[in-house]
């Protein structure tokens, strides 16, 4: 059985310093504080996390998810995960009805494969209101016959479905989603307070990135923002880049909601992990400029090119901190869950997003700087940044 030893493992329920991981086909067998003698492999100055779990990102390293394109989609695969996501969620856009049949169709031989471990629908039922670097003459509201295309297509890889509840048909739609055992998130939407309660009562379990691209909040109408992030069962994603919030707000989420209510995503497109310049984004232009993605022409945010681990970061340098500034364990306990853990736990999959006995054995090795230098799926060094 083989054991890797490091100076700090952090779980989502523990810091071990130090500690150890074993494992035996792929699977975490223990994982304890203290040295082994007999450790395969010591590392005494790294930190071992969980594998980063990412359930909104269209691509990067110049890949897209939303090519139609199996190389692309790899090469969005492989630069993520340089960068700890050892799970990942393939995220659409906006496109007709035809387009998206393939993509998904494509998309679901890559879930067989385990290249990507489900697929999201960020739209086309969205709001044209609150559409952001959406193809705004592709969104349409939710007709039964086109989810029901959809999701069979998928082939049970449709893990969730961004709607815009105020939509005519979409509180069927979170419902039919619901019953075909995916997740329907709130997003890009116009809703009202009401209209949002009621699409949780029919079954909406996410906030897609939350505060953007919806009705903000109001002391006379809370709409969405409220209704989401007062209910206990629903997941709250959020966009910690420092573009798409402010650092406060994020931290005051955390601090209310809680971490094990957050769940960081990149919402990354191909430019992440590469410099500024031309992209695209579905059918729309991008244009990359200081690590900021707009719509080409526009001031509309257009993804993210973030990473994962730099979303681990900025969750690790948000936490509670000591008195010489370097992070307690409470900051490490809740960075794990809300990159690992809490994302995992939305989707259902209980195989991954911690180390701990009976999962999968995936982990990110991190230096005294909490940057990635090596990355573990299923107890085999894969990738490092």
């Amino acid at each position: 059985m083989p054991i890797l030893g490091a100076g700090r493992v952090a779980t989502s329920t523990a810091v071990h310093s130090p500690g150890w991981i074993e494992h035996v086909d792929g699977r975490i067998v223990g994982v304890g504080a203290g040295r082994r003698g007999d450790a395969d492999l010591v590392l005494p100055e790294a930190t071992v996390v969980p594998g980063f779990v990412d359930i909104h990102v269209h691509g990067g390293g110049g890949g897209s998810y939303t090519d139609l394109d199996e190389g692309s989609v790899r090469r969005a695969r492989a630069a993520h995960l340089a960068h700890g996501t050892t799970t990942t969620m393939a995220s659409l856009v906006t496109a007709d009805l035809d387009r998206l049949l393939a993509s998904v169709a494509l998309l679901a031989d890559l879930a067989d494969e385990g290249v990507i471990r489900g697929i999201h629908l960020e739209g086309p039922w969205i709001s044209p209101v609150r559409g952001g670097a959406h193809d705004h003459d592709a969104l349409r509201a939710p007709r039964p016959a086109d989810v029901e295309r959809l999701l069979a297509t998928g082939r049970g890889a449709v893990r969730m479905v961004t709607i815009a509840p105020e939509l005519p048909g979409g509180l069927d739609a979170v419902r039919r989603i619901t019953a075909a055992g995916a997740i329907a998130a709130v997003g890009h939407t116009d809703a009202t307070y009401a209209q949002t309660l009621a699409a949780i009562e029919a079954g909406a379990r996410v906030a897609t990135h939350l505060f953007n691209a919806m009705r903000p909040l109001h002391h006379r109408e809370p709409g969405p923002v409220l209704a989401l992030a007062s209910d206990p069962d629903v997941t709250l994603e959020m966009i910690a880049d420092g573009t798409h919030l402010h650092p406060a707000l994020y931290r005051e989420v955390v601090r209310t909601a809680g971490a094990d209510r957050v769940a960081l995503v990149t919402d990354a497109m191909a430019a992440a992990g590469l410099g500024d310049g031309e992209y695209r984004l579905g059918a729309l232009a991008v244009s990359v400029h200081d690590g900021v993605a707009h719509v080409a022409g526009t001031d509309i945010i257009a993804g993210s090119t973030t990473t994962m681990d730099a979303l681990f970061r900025a969750a690790l340098g948000a936490g509670e901190g000591s008195a010489d500034g370097r992070p307690t364990d409470a900051a490490w306990l809740g960075a794990v869950r809300q990159t690992a853990t809490t994302p995992a736990r939305a989707m259902g999959w209980d195989d991954v997003g911690d180390l701990a006995p009976g999962r999968r054995a995936d982990a990110v090795v991190l230096d005294a700087d909490a940057r990635v230098t090596g990355v573990i799926v299923a107890g085999d060094p894969v990738a490092s940044a």
